[in-house]
């Protein structure tokens, strides 16, 4: 039986878990470096090459139990594979009082699972860490493509945006109002970890587009853009927010394949197990 970075059995299956985790191996709507699809391969790899103890928290986040929930195949149509993911989500999340976790693929695979637990948890906030705005209605004849990953949860949530510096001209009418962190404000201002806390609350979904971290910690993604986000003041923002908040589910997607996506495949890993001794750290009641 395979498990989440090697681990035992018995902190693998669902009933003995608290992490719930989804893969979606989905790149058909990326428009420059392709491998995307390869991603949660690379990062399940690089998870069983990782150390299982957290030297920052103190802890073995995996001792909560992580199921590996299968992954969502479907890839036809982008609108098929948002519905395939959907319908998975949906299911999972009839299981009370776990963590739903995704690794993509391109960030289009976010839009059915945000769509998902928006259904189940009420004032939801979907913080995305992300070097795109992702705000187009649709994007080469779809309104399941990567360019729009969280359009729709503009429409009905409360979507907080931190790392953005690229963005289209069309994008700047739907800017969620005083809830956009551009990553040349970030650069200049020691405070705004504690700026973006002020806009997170209640219940929260996580989306990190691994674009948001600057090139020289992440190349393999599929846009890079310079002038990211640096690992440790990123951490300390997600800390923060899973002390603060509620996080019912959390995504990472676009780590690409490449000759050089060792290291960025493990940066992947190793966020994701932050993100795990996290919800360990504010959630073992």
């Amino acid at each position: 039986m395979k498990t989440y970075a090697g681990i035992p059995e018995e902190n693998a299956s669902l009933e003995n878990s608290k992490v719930m985790l989804v893969t979606v191996p989905y790149d058909g709507t990326s428009t420059w470096g392709k491998g995307a699809d390869k991603g949660p391969e690379l990062f399940l790899n690089a998870s069983e090459n990782m150390e299982l103890y957290d030297i920052e928290t103190q802890t073995e986040p995996y001792l909560d139990g992580v199921y590996l929930a299968g992954e969502v195949a479907e890839n036809s149509t982008p609108e098929a594979m948002t519905e395939a993911v959907y319908q998975k989500t949906k299911e999972l999340l009839n299981n009370d009082g776990k963590l739903f976790t995704l690794f993509g693929g391109e960030h289009s695979v976010s839009i059915g699972s945000i769509r998902a637990v928006g259904e189940k948890f009420e004032n939801l906030t979907v913080l995305q860490l992300d070097a795109h705005t992702d705000l187009r209605p649709e994007f080469h004849g779809s309104t399941s493509n990567h360019a729009c990953a969280v359009f729709e949860a503009n429409q009905k949530h409360n979507l907080v945006q931190v790392g953005i510096r690229s963005m289209d001209i069309e994008e700047a009418q739907y800017l969620p109002e005083g809830r956009v962190f551009f990553a040349h404000e970030i650069a200049n201002n020691e405070n705004w970890v504690n700026d973006v806390l002020e806009k997170v609350s209640g219940n929260v979904y996580i989306t990190i587009d691994l674009d948001a971290f600057d090139p020289s910690l992440c190349p393999s993604t599929g846009t890079p853009e310079p002038g990211g986000l640096q690992w440790y003041p990123t951490l300390e923002l997600l800390r923060k927010v899973f002390e603060k908040c509620n996080v019912v589910a959390f995504d990472i997607v676009e780590l690409m394949d490449s000759p050089m996506a060792k290291p960025s495949a493990f940066l992947a890993a190793k966020l994701y197990y932050k993100m795990l001794a996290y919800y360990h750290l504010y959630n073992n009641n």
